[in-house]
């Protein structure tokens, strides 16, 4: 837990999901520079001669250091042969804020929880406040689902009373409000159970969910909104990722999630891409 601003924060939280070795590295610079026996690494000297078994591939993937590409990265700045090294991270609680912040980086795979199909369950518990609860009702389900990145509960009520009050203007401007918001199976219980706000909860959440619920409603969330994604970056890619985002000037909430990334990258790449102090 952090506190910024005298708003307490989570930070988020950060797996390596899969690395792809530096060997393949090594081998794209020693093609470069026809040096194949000059490798401190028995399988690449052998790759001058031959081309790799599955074994060998293994042994190339396996590599935990290479003087070269330390030499390439600190002395002579050769950086391209670094794409040949990839690290896929799942990344769980961050922010909708940091997500506008991570899509400037353009080289890099990502994959993002959508709202367009996650919000279900939100507009669910706003349309059993308004058959039989009230606001109240839609804060307490919301607040169960742990959504914000911001860990004061004061605070958070007031972010979802402003997304109770967005929904609550739009219902009144809305003829079709109800058809927006849940399955055509599902509108028999907003009269069957009217006034039984936690029953009609349960029964819009045990049916079909709606298909792309989230379009019509994507405009009540905001930045404050947690968002979990996987992310691919080649290792010259994640120097310049790292380089800008675990900085001071960076934006905290991407500088927390940086410095998650980096706890979470083995040694071997942070040797080729983060100056040793």
């Amino acid at each position: 837990m952090e506190e910024m601003f005298g708003i307490k924060y989570a930070r988020p939280e950060v797996v390596l999901l899969q690395e792809s070795g530096i060997g393949v590295a090594e081998m794209a610079a020693r093609t470069c520079y026809d040096s194949f026996s000059h490798s401190e690494n028995d399988v690449v000297k052998a790759l001058e001669s031959t081309l790799p078994d599955a074994k060998m591939c293994e042994s190339l993937n396996n590599i935990k250091e290479s003087q070269l590409l330390d030499d390439l990265a600190w002395t002579y700045f050769h950086h391209s042969i670094l794409e040949h090294a990839n690290l896929s991270y799942l990344i769980r609680g961050t922010s909708r804020g940091v997500l506008q912040e991570h899509a400037r980086h353009r080289i890099q795979a990502i994959s993002v929880r959508s709202t367009r199909y996650t919000m279900s369950s939100l507009i669910n518990a706003f349309v059993a406040s308004k058959q039989g609860g009230d606001r109240e009702f839609f804060i307490e389900k919301v607040l169960a689902f742990d959504m914000f990145v911001t860990a004061d509960e004061a605070y958070n009520r007031i972010e979802i009373g402003g997304m109770y009050e967005k929904l609550d203007f739009q219902a009144k401007q809305v003829e079709d409000f109800y058809t927006l918001a849940v399955t055509k199976s599902s509108l028999a219980f907003l009269e069957e159970l009217q006034g039984k706000p936690q029953e009609l909860y349960d029964a819009l959440e045990a049916g079909k969910k709606k298909r792309n619920v989230g379009d019509a409603f994507k405009h009540i969330i905001t930045d404050n909104v947690k968002v979990d994604m996987v992310v691919t970056f080649n290792l010259r890619s994640l120097k310049n990722y790292f380089t800008l985002r675990d900085s001071g000037a960076a934006y905290f909430q991407i500088r927390w999630l940086a410095q998650e990334m980096i706890k979470a990258t083995p040694q071997k790449y942070l040797d080729l891409i983060i100056k040793k102090k």
